[in-house]
């Protein structure tokens, strides 16, 4: 099995720095790797990506006679990798936060050039649900949002416009693992709109205050009609801080809104996302 006979217990070498070199943008393009991170990301990565990744790195106890991996959750890990013939390096719990705080004492690194998904690599169903997200900033939400995406089942994620990269290591490890089960995709304002147009799909809006000619439909009232809720469609959100600007809001075909019965002043994306989306998922699965 591939697995290393020797211990990485030097924090300092360089094999050690390259790895850690990954949470930096500059690192991750320089050589075309990312970082995934702790027990569940890692899990399903090599679950359901193994094509994808390079190395596994995992602690193990430092006693000097028969080191063992610290915990049998990180050696099914391990035993799984093998199926795929994954490379395996033991190393000592200072190499492993040397590289990552978070790593939980295990890490993998990944091909960021195989997790590369293009509109030519999509294969859509009749009627698919997207979930756009226009110039989301925040990793800790980007990761959130591609999870929820998940759980609803949508046919693939994009980020629209100037987006935070989804291989940063915050948005990996936020997505709990969801970043290997769902395409996601980059494209600039107007691509998305022609893509869109060209698959007869719906965009709508996930929007608050819709423009002063155009207000949003409540979301129960949507979910009332189910004719419109069994079309193919896009839902697009917006930037954490600024929502979606009216002319994007004019380029759509509804704006819809989230209604809020209580005295919160709003919702914050993450969980807008998994409302709409997770509610449009039920109402067209209640009609199949």
């Amino acid at each position: 099995m591939p697995i290393n006979a020797q211990i990485l217990d030097n924090p300092k070498s360089d094999r050690v720095r390259r790895i850690a070199d990954l949470t930096r943008a500059k690192g991750r393009e320089r050589s075309g790797r990312f970082l995934i991170e702790g027990p569940q990301t890692v899990r399903e990565a090599v679950t359901w990506r193994p094509d994808i990744v390079q190395d596994l790195y995992v602690e193990v106890s430092q006693a000097l006679e028969h080191p063992r991996i610290i915990s049998s959750t990180l050696e099914k890990i391990v035993e799984q990798s093998q199926d795929a013939t994954i490379y395996v390096h033991r190393c000592t719990g200072e190499v492993i936060r040397q590289i990552s705080k978070d790593a939980q004492g295990i890490l993998a690194v990944g091909n960021a050039r195989a997790m590369h998904t293009g509109p030519e690599d999509l294969e859509l169903g009749e009627q698919p649900q997207i979930a756009a997200f226009w110039q989301v900033r925040d990793p800790g939400n980007a990761g959130t949002v591609i999870r929820a995406a998940d759980a609803a089942g949508c046919d693939a994620v994009i980020f629209v416009d100037d987006c935070v990269d989804a291989l940063n290591p915050k948005v990996v490890r936020s997505t709990v693992g969801s970043l290997f089960h769902i395409p996601v995709l980059r494209m600039g304002t107007g691509e998305f709109f022609g893509w869109t147009a060209a698959h007869k799909l719906d965009v709508w809006a996930a929007d608050v205050y819709g423009t002063e000619q155009r207000k949003p439909e409540s979301l129960p009232q949507v979910l009332a009609n189910a004719d419109s809720v069994a079309s193919g469609k896009a839902v697009l959100f917006g930037n954490e801080a600024r929502g979606l600007e009216p002319g994007i809001l004019e380029r759509c075909d509804r704006i819809v809104s989230i209604p809020i019965y209580g005295k919160a002043e709003s919702l914050n994306l993450g969980t807008s996302a998994a409302v709409m989306l997770l509610s449009l998922a039920m109402a067209g699965r209640e009609m199949i």
